[in-house]
């Protein structure tokens, strides 16, 4: 059975070089296009395709509108196909219930952008496990989460963290496909800053991890950034591995650091959930959480049994919740994953594993 795709972008130049790298794989047809989100809308309701290319940039209407309309009328997995300088607004569309984003190698018309084939390629196969309920669920939740928390009025960080124990020194996080707005989620839930550190790996290109980084720290209680050589593991805070390399660590001088370290070649996808996971449980052993939200592939399979095999304890989200079950799935057949979790749930089965109690809810409850 074949993954129907129509491709909107205003572009005809790249219209013609998206449709002509699609129909390079005989499980992939291209069954439309369009120039504009108005005519792209008609498209979709007229074709109902299994999944769309968008440009965010067009005229009459643009990606964001569409993606408002499509995702409350006829839901639809949406890829955003995105020059490098347009970070916020992809971010902005992964909230909106786009699936995942491409950058394109240059703004400019080019044919450079036949440089995203292998990317593009490897995102539209992962529609054959895709979640659609899963989708719909986390752009309702996350948009419930976002709305309360641009009502919250934050106080100052404080300058340390609660004197607080903790049953965990670090809780690392894997994700792919469907990931932002994943940990977006979680962070959101963490109000204040717990007595742990975070460090994360999201599968995503050069230069668009800072920018994501920034985003997640508006509305946490954590600190977050994106991830320098050296930068201290420290509870309260997060780092978050930079497009390009593995965010790994060392100890020196008496405190764990990074070291970002460029991929080997074994290394399917970078950041590598992988290495960063045997990297955890070499530094913190038994005092590790490793988490393996949605992605497709199988990065993250092999970490979780060194964690485990140094004493520290793995989740993993559920098929109910991960928009694609890939990498939950891989880890889960390990045998070593602790227990499985709704992404509605995670946050606070992170601060319940940690030893750490939700005020929030738990005065809420």
């Amino acid at each position: 059975m074949k993954v129907r795709v129509v491709v909107i972008d205003d572009s005809a130049y790249n219209r013609r070089t998206i449709t002509k790298m699609l129909e390079g794989l005989p499980e992939i047809e291209v069954v439309g296009y369009a120039a504009d989100g108005e005519e792209g809308i008609r498209k979709i309701i007229d074709l109902k395709p299994d999944l769309v290319t968008l440009d965010l940039e067009m005229p009459r209407m643009d990606g964001f509108t569409l993606l408002r309309i499509i995702m409350s009328k006829c839901p639809t997995p949406v890829i955003v196909i995105s020059a490098r300088n347009e970070d916020e607004r992809v971010f902005k569309a992964l909230e909106l219930g786009a699936l995942d984003f491409i950058a394109k190698p240059t703004s400019r018309i080019s044919q450079d952008l036949l440089n995203i084939q292998h990317d593009l390629l490897q995102k539209v196969r992962s529609v054959f496990n895709l979640n659609m309920a899963g989708i719909k669920r986390r752009e309702k939740l996350l948009a419930d989460e976002l709305e309360a928390a641009k009502k919250k009025v934050y106080a100052p960080a404080p300058q340390r963290v609660p004197a607080v124990t903790s049953a965990i020194d670090v809780v690392a996080i894997g994700a792919s496909t469907g990931g932002p707005p994943a940990l977006q989620s979680i962070f959101l839930s963490f109000t204040e800053k717990f007595p742990f550190a975070v460090v994360v790996s999201q599968h995503m290109p050069v230069g668009f991890t800072r920018t994501f980084a920034e985003r997640l720290n508006r509305f946490s209680g954590f600190d977050i950034r994106e991830a320098q050589d050296g930068d201290p593991v420290r509870p309260g805070e997060v780092l978050v591995a930079p497009g390009g390399y593995n965010l790994e660590f060392r100890k020196t001088g008496g405190e764990t650091v990074a070291s970002l370290v460029k991929p080997s070649a074994e290394d399917r996808y970078v950041p590598s959930v992988d290495a960063m996971f045997r990297s955890c449980a070499d530094v913190f052993g038994s005092r590790l959480l490793g988490v393996v939200l949605t992605g497709m592939g199988n990065d993250g399979s092999q970490g979780v049994r060194a964690i485990k095999t140094a004493g520290g304890q793995v989740l993993a989200e559920s098929k109910e919740s991960a928009v694609v079950f890939g990498m939950p799935r891989e880890a889960i057949a390990t045998g070593v994953v602790d227990k499985v979790v709704t992404m509605n749930k995670m946050a606070q089965e992170i601060l319940e594993r940690c030893g750490v109690v939700d005020k929030r809810k738990a005065s809420s409850s």
